[in-house]
């Protein structure tokens, strides 16, 4: 960019660039058609290879459980009733975004059913969803770069939910 040009002023030059190469109308949806399709048909098995295997593991083994328990001692101190069952649903949301309230169906408290449901949506890194894309794509992000994430979310944005939970109930 000269110094003498305005931002305003190379923008438009680079944009009236740009438009000049596309030739056809007709080319720019076929080429955006073709990159939805290959993300749907890219990702969308993925993600259901991985939903449905965490579903089979959230169901039938005790590992959230477990990956849960630290989580358990804090959802006391904050007294959150039913720690014990919520705290698995902390980290069984990283598989998907879904699982949480799979997990939590049999909590009979609307607090904790409420605390669930808002950081099971805050927590946005997925494996299922946002995971596989962010690994298939060409950014340089690795497994334990998610992982860090989902947790730095979940960490900060549960003691403002439960905060606003013992408002509200």
């Amino acid at each position: 960019m000269p110094r003498d040009v305005s931002i305003v002023k190379t923008g438009i030059n680079q944009a009236l660039e740009k438009a000049k190469k596309n030739d056809r109308v007709s080319n720019i949806f076929k080429e955006g058609i073709q990159n939805v399709l290959d993300m749907w048909l890219g990702v969308l098995p993925i993600v259901m290879a991985i939903g449905t295997v965490a579903l089979v593991i959230a169901e039938y083994t005790p590992f959230f459980t477990i990956l849960g328990k630290p989580f358990e001692p804090i959802l006391t101190l904050m007294q959150v009733p039913e720690a014990a069952e919520a705290a698995q649903t902390m980290v069984v949301g990283f598989a998907d975004m879904f699982l949480p309230a799979v997990i939590g169906s049999g909590i009979e408290s609307e607090m904790t059913r409420f605390i669930i449901a808002c950081v099971s949506v805050t927590q946005l890194v997925y494996m299922s969803e946002m995971g596989g894309l962010l690994l298939g794509s060409k950014l340089p992000i690795s497994i334990k770069d998610l992982v860090l994430i989902f947790l730095l979310r979940t960490i900060i944005t549960l003691p403002i939910v439960v905060v606003t939970a013992h408002i509200i109930f």
